[in-house]
């Protein structure tokens, strides 16, 4: 769906020449690939990139905040992600806990809506207090909304929904007959979210890698070459242009 609110003057005068305000996305998600590639090309440790990747999804972050776009979905760490070397997922794990304590005073004062999407449990004790403050601190913000997948997968996803709604039938608090779209998303980690229009990922990849495989039925796709910490600016506009071109037409015909 395209953005439902209006645009002030400020707003307007903030988006950049040859995007339409009117047929902005209203709610973009992000595969943020390549970090340790962009290290790895500069001789530097791959937690470097991850670094170098934190700032350009704050300057994407920003950026859809400026121009109008009501939430940004960020794929920040998959289940899969666990399979990487130890001393690379304990650093992501610091890395996740330094950014919360660092930027949560930044995103309250810019009235950012903060969500944290995954399996949330399984995660370190202080990290998992680190999510629970920023989520109640910033829940009545009426900003962007930013939701970061964290230990997410989206077949796991799927499954644990459905393991609830056989639980519920199983009991006979829910008739099987009654289950449809809406009852399913309802249990979903993005329940009472809208679905991405426009899904962008980074170096050049060509696959979902697990992501939102509900969500994203029937989202805009825009991949890029560039790696996700040089994503930029221009990137960005680059996205919003090729989604402005696009024709959606759900199924049906113009």
């Amino acid at each position: 769906m395209l953005a439902i609110y209006s645009f002030d003057k400020e707003r307007l005068s903030l988006l950049p020449a040859g995007l339409d305000h009117i047929r902005m996305p209203s709610h973009i998600a992000v595969i943020m690939d390549g970090n340790g590639r962009w290290a790895q090309r500069r001789g530097l440790p791959r937690i470097m990139g991850h670094r170098a990747g934190v700032e350009a999804l704050k300057r994407t972050l920003s950026l859809c905040s400026d121009w109008g776009v009501s939430a940004l979905t960020a794929y920040a760490f998959s289940t899969e992600n666990w399979n990487r070397p130890y001393e690379e997922v304990g650093f992501l794990m610091s890395l996740f806990e330094r950014v919360l304590e660092r930027e949560l005073e930044a995103l309250e004062r810019a009235k950012v809506c903060i969500r944290f999407l995954g399996d949330l449990e399984v995660l370190p004790l202080r990290l998992q207090e680190l999510i629970a403050s920023a989520t109640e601190r910033t829940a009545d913000n009426k900003g962007i909304r930013f939701n970061v997948c964290i230990n997410y997968g989206g077949r796991r996803e799927l499954v644990k929904a459905a393991q609830i709604l056989a639980e519920r039938a199983r009991i006979g608090k829910l008739d099987p007959e009654t289950i449809d779209e809406a009852c399913f998303e309802a249990e979903l980690h993005t329940a009472g979210e809208s679905d991405p229009d426009l899904l962008i990922r980074t170096s050049g990849e060509m696959r979902l890698s697990n992501f939102l495989l509900w969500q994203l039925a029937y989202s805009e796709i825009h991949i890029t070459d560039m790696l996700w910490p040089d994503f930029n600016r221009e990137a960005l506009v680059l996205a919003l242009e090729d989604f402005q071109r696009r024709q959606r037409r759900f199924g049906g015909v113009e």
